[in-house]
């Protein structure tokens, strides 16, 4: 009865607390938690949690996103449909993402195996977007050749974090859930500030100058290989490296011929594929057309950032209500307003909003909170369902293929999207079809939900894997140490969230 007492003494002094009181309760309790987690894991791998997730990813893919659709409208001069292709094209190092983590597991580097690869990637990362921001008139070419080589630095670093993260959370499994809370807010907060200034240094400084800046966080990720604390390894079989590679191809063909994986990977890929990218249309149509809106860069900025919180309500809505929910159903819904969505640019397009007497930033920033929100919402259950159809002993490379197969569909979508543009003679001065391109691709978001068998109908909570694929097998017989297992889903999100 005492105990009873003394929680509702403390529920009490809580609600008497004043408004400004709870905030800072709130602040300093956070600090624990980062003091707590630096006293258990060490300083250096929570800072280098932070600078990867929250500046090297989160505020470097809003700043890049914004500065890159800028650089390819205003230097090299391109039309929507050539840079909706090459946005794709940029994307290709995520593809190969299985690569990058075998890489790390099986080939270590001077008897290192994570801090060459953090120091490779950040190199990478610096000369591209130093040779970005430095060079005149580069061609295009090259170009995408500096912008590919700055997404590969930060693919090979992100799969290098993801290892550290799992082998922490192996090694302190009562962790686990902080440290994938902390990769969260480090990457959302991070990509708050990325979208929300990234307007504004394009209109101070260019998007050369934006590139220049970026070159910051890749050094950072430098120092990150240089401070990270790993073991030094011994007499290391590189011969050994073929073989396992071979062993983890062997053994993700096995899982792939099962149909209860197979089924879901061509639901997820057509998905995908379908949801075409016109965004380098509706940019173009944003900042050029003479009825459009004619935004200007901090505006552009500023929707983007609106995007990115409404993604992360998706994550909260989706976790909080849909979580428990069977795949298919909550597939279905999302699917159809996801579909419904792409109308709103149909609005915008039609100008019917300014008959209305509402403004076109309202319509565009109600609608990049919606459409991101259900893009989230949509992406979710895909995620989780890809996590239950790894099979054991190979779950970390077997996810990041899964990952890659989704990132193939991403790319069919922008290249799909560059096409269709093209095909209605969408340029930088005419958008008379813009609207039909609309239409097709809000329909084309809806046919989907036709192919829905393909995902199990079971309890989500269930298991999906036949009982002999989910035995465990050891670790060495595939992969080291199981360090490359189940990977951060906060990588997939925010990857996810540029092509959404």
């Amino acid at each position: 009865m005492g105990q009873e007492d003394a929680v509702s003494f403390e529920g009490q002094l809580h609600r008497d607390k004043k408004p400004k009181d709870r905030i800072l309760d709130l602040i300093s309790r956070q600090f624990y938690w980062l003091r707590k987690l630096t006293d258990e894991l060490h300083w250096s791998f929570v800072s280098s949690v932070v600078i990867l997730y929250g500046i090297n990813q989160g505020m470097s893919l809003g700043m890049s996103r914004i500065s890159t659709q800028y650089y390819m409208k205003d230097e090299q001069k391109l039309q929507p449909s050539e840079a909706q292709v090459y946005f794709g094209i940029i994307q290709l190092p995520w593809v190969v993402k299985p690569l990058w983590g075998l890489l790390t597991d099986t080939l270590p580097i001077l008897g290192y195996r994570r801090r060459p690869y953090f120091i490779l990637g950040g190199f990478i990362g610096v000369v591209a977007m130093l040779s970005l921001s430095i060079n005149q008139n580069l061609h295009l070419a090259f170009a995408l050749l500096c912008l590919m080589a700055g997404s590969a630095g930060v693919a090979i670093a992100d799969v290098t974090i993801d290892a550290c993260v799992t082998e922490n959370s192996i090694s302190h499994p009562s962790l686990a859930s902080d440290m994938q809370s902390l990769c969260g807010l480090s990457s959302s907060v991070g990509q708050l500030i990325g979208y929300a200034i990234s307007g504004v240094l394009v209109h101070l400084i260019g998007s050369k100058g934006v590139f220049g800046v970026l070159s910051i966080p890749a050094g950072l990720v430098i120092l990150v290989g240089m401070m990270t604390r790993e073991a030094h390894v011994h007499n290391v079989a590189y011969k050994r490296a073929s073989q396992k590679f071979m062993d983890a191809g062997k053994s993700m063909w096995m899982a792939l011929k099962c149909e209860n994986v197979w089924r879901p990977c061509i639901y997820m890929y057509i998905s995908l594929a379908l949801s075409l990218h016109i965004h380098e249309g509706m940019f173009y149509w944003y900042t050029d057309a003479k009825d459009g809106p004619s935004f200007s860069k901090e505006m552009v900025g500023s929707i983007s950032s609106v995007g990115a919180v409404g993604s992360l309500l998706g994550v909260l809505l989706y976790q909080n209500a849909f979580k428990n929910h069977p795949f298919r159903g909550v597939l279905f819904w999302t699917q159809l307003l996801y579909g419904a969505s792409g109308l709103v640019d149909l609005i915008l397009v039609s100008r019917v909003n300014l008959k209305f007497g509402i403004p076109d930033y309202v319509v565009v920033v109600s609608d990049a909170a919606f459409s991101h929100m259900i893009g989230r919402l949509k992406w979710m259950p895909l995620l989780v369902l890809s996590s239950k159809l790894c099979p054991s002993g190979i779950e970390g490379t077997f996810f990041a293929l899964l990952m890659s197969i989704d990132h193939i569909g991403m790319l069919t979508a922008s290249w799909g999207g560059g096409l269709l543009l093209h095909a209605f003679n969408v340029t930088r001065t005419q958008f008379d079809n813009l609207w039909i391109v609309i239409v097709i691709r809000s329909i084309l978001r809806v046919l989907p939900v036709f192919i829905l068998f393909l995902i199990p109908s079971s309890d989500p909570n269930a298991s999906i894997l036949p009982t002999e694929m989910l035995k465990s097998k050891k670790a060495d017989d595939m992969l080291e140490n199981q360090s490359m297992e189940m990977a951060p889903l906060v990588s997939s999100v925010d990857q996810h969230l540029v092509d959404t």
